[in-house]
């Protein structure tokens, strides 16, 4: 949970690790972990998490990186 293991809810956990495990098995694309730890990011006002390239893209097309 890193950065957010103090500031979670158990269900917000609980719901985390189940999204990073169907991303794992491959029923979800990348982008739906990472939308959800961008939720949290600014929910939980992480503005170190916020500035990282790799949850914040740019140009934006560059989301589309996990689409097959």
């Amino acid at each position: 949970m890193g950065y957010f293991k103090k500031h979670l809810s158990p269900d917000e956990k609980q719901e985390l690790l189940e999204i990073i495990e169907q991303y794992r098995n491959e029923y979800v694309p990348l982008i739906v972990p990472v939308t959800l730890l961008n939720h949290y990011v600014r929910k939980y006002k992480q503005p170190y998490l916020g500035q990282q390239v790799y949850l914040n893209p740019h140009p934006i097309a560059l989301k589309l990186r996990n689409h097959a």
